[in-house]
């Protein structure tokens, strides 16, 4: 009989091969590192490559090394999270990268969004989110933490106020029609459909058609989905 090579980066489950995501973790603390690789342990399907102290460490691993995600502290020594994605930007490197900060203000959140993110989870619901946002993220989505999503949505929906009227939003709203704008800033403000149908006086079956139409118009999938273009693109 013939030797029989495994490969250890796959797994057998119910007489299936599976891929393992391979995730290389950096953070500028160890203690937080193997929090992370403890909790990912358990997981059949992931596997922790690598892992980074200081953001210089992350780009020599990076050079001779490949992971399918990274997961990336934003305040690193010599180089931070930050000057990590400018480097993966300017060196095109498509790298999907889950950003991990217990700073979640909406400059910081509008910066690695605007370089290039595929994800935004606050440390303080790592140990708790941490499965779900790799799996997330692999899958090709992006992935924000519900305090990073209720940033993103308070952004989308505030307007500036400048001269004593509102800052003109009106790149973004050209293709929407005067109901879709209600209906987005109800949604936006999490109101649910029933609540949008006797709000607006409108069907429950409208309100859906509304959403349905938002999401096809501006090709994203839901309303944290439109909070991102408004940000990738300028207008909040």
């Amino acid at each position: 009989m013939g030797i029989v090579k495994i490969n250890y980066l796959h797994t057998f489950e119910k007489g299936k091969i599976l891929k393992k995501i391979k995730v290389h973790i950096a953070d500028d603390h160890q203690l937080l590192i193997d929090g992370i690789i403890a909790v990912l342990s358990s997981e059949k399907n992931i596997e922790v490559v690598g892992q980074s102290l200081n953001g210089e460490d992350v780009i020599n691993w990076f050079y001779n090394n490949t992971a399918d995600i990274l997961i990336l502290d934003i305040n690193m020594p010599k180089i931070d999270g930050v000057g990590v994605l400018q480097y993966f930007f300017t060196k095109k490197i498509d790298q999907k990268v889950i950003v991990l900060s217990s700073y979640d203000d909406t400059k910081l959140i509008k910066e690695v969004l605007k370089i290039g993110t595929s994800g935004f989870l606050a440390k303080n619901s790592a140990a708790e989110n941490i499965v779900e946002a790799i799996n997330t993220v692999y899958s090709g989505e992006q992935y924000f933490s519900k305090s990073i999503q209720d940033k993103l949505i308070a952004t989308f929906t505030k307007k500036s106020v400048k001269n004593g009227k509102e800052s003109s939003e009106s790149a973004f709203f050209s293709s929407l029609t005067p109901r879709e704008i209600e209906v987005l800033k109800l949604i936006a403000e999490q109101y649910n459909s029933k609540e949008i149908s006797k709000l607006l006086h409108i069907s429950i079956n409208t309100v859906e058609t509304h959403r349905k139409n938002l999401i096809s118009k501006l090709n994203v999938k839901n309303v944290v989905g439109l909070a991102i273009y408004a940000v990738k693109n300028n207008i909040v």
